[in-house]
């Protein structure tokens, strides 16, 4: 069983920033990969950043230069440090982790946590 415990979402002015964690916890073994997606009200949930095993990292280009991944492998757990934040960037922020098992990808998802940008 594999659990993942997001927390860091709220709510920010536009230009603020905020910084996501999100926890891995029970049976982990061959990660594929961690990061965060996000879904806005109305629209299909996409991938804002993950890290790839073997050093790939990926961002949306709506986000690129304006927020970091990062990760403690020692903790299992995974950062997204958010800047510069823009009202487009309100969604419910989703943690995932990519397992290999039994030669198939297995993804695992976060409860979510709402990241609100507005004056």
């Amino acid at each position: 069983q594999v659990q993942l415990v997001e927390s860091g979402g709220g709510l920010v002015q536009p230009g603020g920033s905020l910084r996501l964690s999100c926890a891995a916890a029970g049976s982990i073994s061959s990660v594929n990969a961690m990061g965060w997606f996000r879904q806005a009200p109305g629209k299909q949930r996409e991938l804002v950043a993950t890290i790839i095993r073997g050093g790939r990292i990926d961002y949306a280009d709506s986000v690129k230069g304006r927020f970091t991944i990062s990760e403690d492998n020692d903790k299992n757990t995974v950062y997204l440090q958010m800047n510069s934040l823009k009202p487009e960037d309100t969604a419910v922020y989703y943690c995932n982790l990519d397992l290999w098992f039994n030669g198939s990808l297995r993804p695992y998802w976060g409860q979510g946590t709402q990241v609100t940008v507005s004056s």
